[in-house]
């Protein structure tokens, strides 16, 4: 089955089931609180959380797409046999209810099941199933018994699923990591899921006993199709509440199940992925064959900068705007890799837009700009390379290269350790992989502690403005909702600078609010009170995360008042009256969909 019939098929499917096409939205979402659309379910959040009328929109209840999406969370995943930055998902959506009733849990599963082996010929046998094993939230952690609402263990799933004939031994309990879906951002609506995995076979297992769904050593169940049951609403300080209404909300990966149909041990050897990897091998010596992870790269990230490209995103250092910039510039390290030749992109693009003019026209029609843009990176990022394959070539020269070595060309030049070997392979000299790694991950844990440091500063007002930071993200989340999600920080002697996900310019009015705000907190005295506890704990407990990479297992909460709770390294005051006066002096667009403000305190 081609991937163009899978597609039409499912959209069919559910068609003849009552449910209407909508078409696939932007990969730039509405809701500031995110870079991409992630989820099908992104379009509909507003009528899943009972805030708009989908009767009034849709004329009806039930619902499906093929999404396009963009993750850039896991791009050191590109190259797997699983993983895309670039996916579509295929889904189904009941919103909601109305007189005529509407369809939840077992309906859900009846019908994927229904489609995955009646229409799709798939073996049930292979079907692996996860369910929600529940959550419980203790009183010390929430503020209170009665406060919280636990989610409960998804009893009803397992019993449908046994119902429809599938063997305890097959159906697997998880936790809130795998099986409690959303919300998207840090609050919102979600709900427990249940997934179906697919056994693709020993020959992809690791041999452990225990392997199974969500195996952390193989890729030998590949999770194909989510089924979220969406009853509960996540508040700022974790605590959950049911939802006005229930729904479901389920999404297929598109890309998942052409390599099941086709028959291919990845899904960069469907006809989605293999005739852009072929366009690409035509353009070098190197087989697909013998550099598989390479190839499989620069087809996925030339595909993913198709699209984003394609809705009017040029590189920058910020934002998605970065993560464009990033896959690019990838792309260009690795084609060094192949020894591809200048233009090399020019065909697989073509191929790109060949492949998806039918179903999203929208990459056919911006191809020239495509190019343009792609041609306009490379330029300025070849000057950096040429400079690194100079300083490459003279320390292979010289002998093997050190783990410090290579990890020295990575971080001034951007070389991945591929190309590092491959510069010492045509001098017949040898890289210390191990050595690389080692040093890598020194400086991850260097580089975080850094920014903790550089945060805190040194000066007496470094404390202070951290401090007013705190408070001034939590101003903009009240006046602006809860939505607005910091997006980077810079504090100096002097003054500190935020930017926050939001989507147009701060009226004056806003701006004096979010001051007020702000001032009267500082006015209020409040005591700043600082807990230490287990990461998952402080999550748990409603804290933000301040900073985007991982955090230390035991974590700083920082709490002022009931108007701010974050997880922090600090430095911070005691008491917000020694802040003095608030005040805005400047907002600007950081780039699009973030806004920037800085800020002074008075005394």
């Amino acid at each position: 089955m081609t991937s163009t019939e899978l597609r039409q098929k499912f959209l069919k499917f559910f068609e003849k089931k009552g449910h209407k096409i909508a078409p696939s939205s932007s990969l730039l979402p509405t809701d500031p609180s995110v870079l991409f659309t992630t989820a099908g379910m992104q379009q509909f959040s507003l009528y899943l959380s009972g805030e708009k009328d989908v009767l009034k929109d849709f004329g009806t209840r039930y619902l499906t797409t093929c999404q396009k999406c963009f993750r850039g969370d896991d791009i050191e995943e590109i190259g797997d046999d699983t993983h895309n930055t670039f996916f579509e998902m295929l889904g189904n959506w009941s919103i909601g209810q109305d007189e005529k009733g509407y369809y939840f849990k077992e309906e859900a599963i009846k019908y994927a099941l229904e489609f995955l082996v009646d229409e799709l010929g798939l073996n049930e046998n292979r079907f692996y199933i996860t369910i929600f094993k529940g959550t419980l939230h203790h009183p010390a952690e929430t503020g209170g018994a009665g406060q919280d609402k636990d989610i409960p263990r998804d009893n009803e799933s397992e019993k449908i699923w046994l119902k429809q004939g599938i063997p305890k031994e097959r159906i697997k309990e998880f936790g809130e990591e795998d099986n409690l879906w959303g919300p998207v951002g840090e609050t919102g609506i979600c709900g427990p899921c249940s997934e179906i995995h697919y056994d693709r076979g020993e020959e992809f297992g690791c041999n452990r006993k225990d392997c199974g769904p969500n195996c952390l050593h193989c890729q030998r169940f590949m999770e194909i199709w989510n089924l979220v049951f969406m009853e509960y609403d996540k508040a700022q300080n974790g605590k959950y509440k049911s939802l006005p209404q229930r729904n479901v909300d389920t999404g297929m990966g598109f890309e998942r199940i052409c390599s099941i149909l086709q028959k291919k041990s990845s899904v960069c050897e469907t006809d989605l992925f293999l005739p852009i990897i072929q366009e690409i091998e035509k353009k070098c010596s190197k087989k697909y064959e013998r550099e598989k992870r390479i190839f499989r790269i620069l087809a996925d990230h030339l595909r993913g900068a198709s699209f984003l490209i394609s809705e009017g995103i040029v590189p920058s250092n910020l934002g998605r705007e970065y993560i464009l910039r990033r896959i690019l510039r990838r792309s260009i390290r690795y084609a060094k890799v192949l020894n591809l030749t200048e233009n090399w992109y020019v065909e697989p693009i073509k191929k790109i837009s060949e492949i998806y003019k039918g179903i999203y026209p929208e990459v056919k029609s911006k191809e020239t700009d495509i190019l343009a843009v792609i041609q306009k990176e490379e330029e300025k990022f070849e000057k950096t390379l040429e400079k690194g394959i100079k300083e490459t070539s003279s320390i292979v020269a010289k002998g093997d290269i050190s783990g410090r070595q290579a990890f020295d060309l990575y971080q001034s030049y951007g070389f991945p350790i591929e190309m590092t070997k491959e510069i010492a392979k045509e001098q017949g000299q040898q890289v210390d992989e191990k050595g690389f790694k080692q040093a890598l991950k020194k400086h991850q844990e260097i580089s975080r502690a850094g920014k903790e440091k550089k945060f805190g500063g040194g000066g007496q007002f470094s404390p202070k403005l951290h401090t007013a930071t705190h408070l001034l993200h939590s101003a903009l989340r009240k006046v602006l909702g809860n939505k607005v999600k910091q997006m980077g920080s810079d504090i100096t002697l002097e003054r500190l600078r935020f930017d926050f996900s939001f989507d147009r310019k701060l009226t004056s009015k806003e701006i004096k609010k979010v001051e007020d705000l702000v001032n009267q907190k500082i006015k209020e005295n409040l005591e700043v009170k600082k807990q230490e506890m287990p990461l998952k704990q402080a999550i748990k407990s409603g804290a933000l995360s301040f900073f985007k990479e991982k955090y230390p297992e035991k974590v700083s909460v920082y709490s002022i008042g009931d108007i701010s709770k974050e997880i922090c390294a600090g430095p911070h005051i005691k008491r917000t009256s020694e802040l003095g006066q608030f005040k805005i002096i400047k907002q600007e667009s950081s780039s699009a969909g973030i806004r920037r403000i800085k800020a002074i305190l008075l005394y």
